[in-house]
């Protein structure tokens, strides 16, 4: 069977999605079916994609909202090829333009809102939040209560999405969502991490590995980790790892100076392959104090480890960090951080190694890919 799904952008620097996107498609691809995905980027930027998967671009909308009437036609034209369509994020022209090209088709289509109907945004941005809102009377509401089934990739995004924008129902469906563990051999990972980054083979380090954004919480985290070296945690390092979209992290290492912990923080840039995974096994915890977070890819990847998860319950899996005791969780504050960095640091070797199995098992039980994607596959009609 052939599946289409169309994104705004196919660059893993966007984030989760892309990363979940791909490796549901490679599980797809080893099934036996066709995955292909078209995008509102230039031709000349995808043939740069290293995916197992035709990319196909149909030209750089305008602005960030990125409309392309193209897109509208290239899925008018191609969607009786596919037996069904998949179409992730909105408030872009990517849901809206994919759907205009399959009204009046027979061809299913379904929806992954990523965390894009969350009440946070609302709360941050009243006044976008009413733009939203009008938007979502005249056309994203329409594209949702039209697709087979709006996707979500937890009971929590699910569930807080409920209310948050008015006059369009739609269908709700909890879809498993999940990562693939590391691919090589944790020797190789560990060797290309520590000789990009030497100075971490000889001190313990917690692990921050996601954009580099205001609701990711890195401010807190630094005043966090400054006041949690107060206690006695003196060789404790932070790596920060994540390209920054935003330009924050100059700001964010002028914080660091003032405060006096700029020599304990190390800004890694964005992680790809066997670096990425190597910073992974190597840190003591990964924590991500974000303010919303649909998932969390990155936090499935440290369970799947074993390295222990220190979360904000503002990431949506949570619940079943705190089920699996792979991790500690608490609110999206400061105090909330510090006390996660404490409540860690105060175990012992054999706890911290307990936790790292318990954080194994939890990515097993609730966050592979394979069991991931075999739940995506029925819910789409692909066997």
């Amino acid at each position: 069977m052939r599946l289409l799904r169309v994104i705004h952008s196919s660059s893993l620097e966007t984030g989760g999605p892309v990363e979940g996107l791909l490796r549901t498609s490679e599980y797809l691809l080893r099934a036996g079916h066709e995955v292909e995905l078209v995008c509102l980027e230039a031709r000349e930027a995808v043939v740069l994609r290293d995916y197992p998967f035709p990319v196909i671009g149909v030209g750089n909308g305008l602005g960030g909202y990125g409309f392309n009437p193209r897109l509208k036609s290239w899925v008018r034209e191609n969607a009786g090829r596919y037996d069904a369509v998949v179409l992730h994020g909105l408030w872009n022209y990517s849901s809206v333009g994919a759907w205009k090209g399959l009204r009046g088709g027979s061809t299913p289509f379904y929806i992954y809102p990523h965390g894009m109907m969350d009440p946070w945004f609302s709360q941050e941005s009243p006044l976008k939040h009413i733009a939203k809102q009008v938007y979502w009377w005249l056309l994203e509401g329409r594209v949702l209560h039209e697709a087979q089934a709006v996707l979500f990739t937890s009971e929590e995004e699910r569930l807080r999405a409920r209310g948050v924008f008015r006059g369009h129902t739609y269908k709700e469906r909890v879809v498993r969502y999940g990562s693939g563990g590391p691919p090589g051999e944790a020797g190789e990972e560990l060797g290309a991490f520590y000789q990009d980054f030497p100075v971490l083979s000889e001190k313990p380090f917690l692990l921050f590995l996601g954009r580099i954004h205001p609701k990711k919480g890195c401010d807190i985290l630094i005043h966090a980790f400054q006041r949690a070296l107060k206690g006695s945690l003196p060789d404790l390092q932070l790596a920060v790892a994540g390209p920054d979209q935003v330009g924050w992290t100059q700001q964010l290492q002028s914080m660091a100076e003032t405060l006096g912990v700029s020599h304990r923080i190390h800004w890694l840039g964005m992680l790809k392959g066997d670096r990425k995974w190597g910073a992974l096994r190597a840190a003591q915890a990964m924590i991500l104090p974000s303010h919303q977070e649909n998932f969390g890819i990155a936090v499935a990847e440290a369970m799947a480890c074993s390295t222990p998860v220190l979360i904000s319950r503002a990431v949506n899996i949570w619940q079943e960090v705190e089920w699996s005791e792979g991790g500690f969780t608490a609110p999206d504050t400061e105090v909330g951080t510090i006390e996660l960095i404490e409540r860690f640091c105060s175990l012992d070797d054999e706890q911290r190694r307990s936790m790292g199995s318990a954080a194994r098992a939890g990515f097993l039980k609730f966050f592979d890919v394979e069991t991931a994607s075999r739940d995506f596959m029925r819910t789409i009609g692909f066997r």
